[in-house]
């Protein structure tokens, strides 16, 4: 079990879209390195863990993520937008083979900025299952146009050949990171107990020099 002495934040990141897109076998290449080729459908939500160390200008911050895989089925849609305003940003998959998955992303996007803590989440969006070049469906530079309209970084993955994987998370991650160090009340959700006392004090500097203003 994870301490509050073992990392320096916690960040939580929801994994969505439709079902069979390929969100657990994205998250199990990327926490563990594996590829399972059988369908396994989540029913709920699940999750996996990992830890890294986040290089920030000068300072090293061992981060702990918390993957949640969510189910993609209309029934559990309930269950799962409960999840969403806990989670700092989200990886938004379609599967790169089936057009009706890349047709949803505008929905998927509507739910997040609905439900998510912020109007304006971050968001990675991933064209997964690129390695099956033989059925793609959907075109890349249609699938980047979309992305551009939204103003979201657009990669395409491969569970099988681990291509993108880790770069997806490590986007989002930067633009997590980005957004705590322009907002200590931001921070401070994802901070551990040492690490949030110490960006108290400096919320409680940055106001007494507001207060003497």
């Amino acid at each position: 079990m994870v301490t509050n002495m073992d990392y320096d934040y916690l960040i939580k990141l929801l994994c969505v879209g439709d079902s069979g897109v390929g969100k657990t076998s994205f998250l199990y290449k990327y926490t563990d390195g594996v590829f399972h080729t059988q369908f396994i459908s989540t029913v709920g939500i699940d999750f996996r863990e990992k830890t890294v160390i986040y290089q920030q200008n000068t300072r090293q911050h061992r981060v702990h993520l918390q993957l949640w895989d969510t189910a993609g089925q209309e029934r559990f849609r309930s269950l799962t937008t409960a999840f969403y305003r806990d989670a700092m940003g989200f990886l938004l998959l379609f599967d790169l083979t089936n057009e009706a998955s890349f047709l949803e992303v505008r929905n998927w996007i509507e739910q997040l900025k609905t439900h998510s803590l912020s109007d304006d989440p971050d968001i990675v969006l991933c064209g997964h299952k690129c390695d099956l070049q033989e059925k793609r469906l959907v075109n890349q530079n249609r699938a980047r146009e979309f992305a551009k309209n939204y103003n979201l970084p657009y990669l395409e993955t491969s569970a099988k050949t681990g291509q993108n994987i880790d770069r997806a998370i490590e986007i989002l991650l930067d633009k997590i990171m980005y957004r705590m160090e322009t907002s200590v009340e931001y921070a401070m959700l994802c901070a551990s107990g040492r690490r949030r006392q110490s960006l108290q004090r400096l919320q409680a500097k940055q106001d007494r020099k507001l207060c003497s203003c």
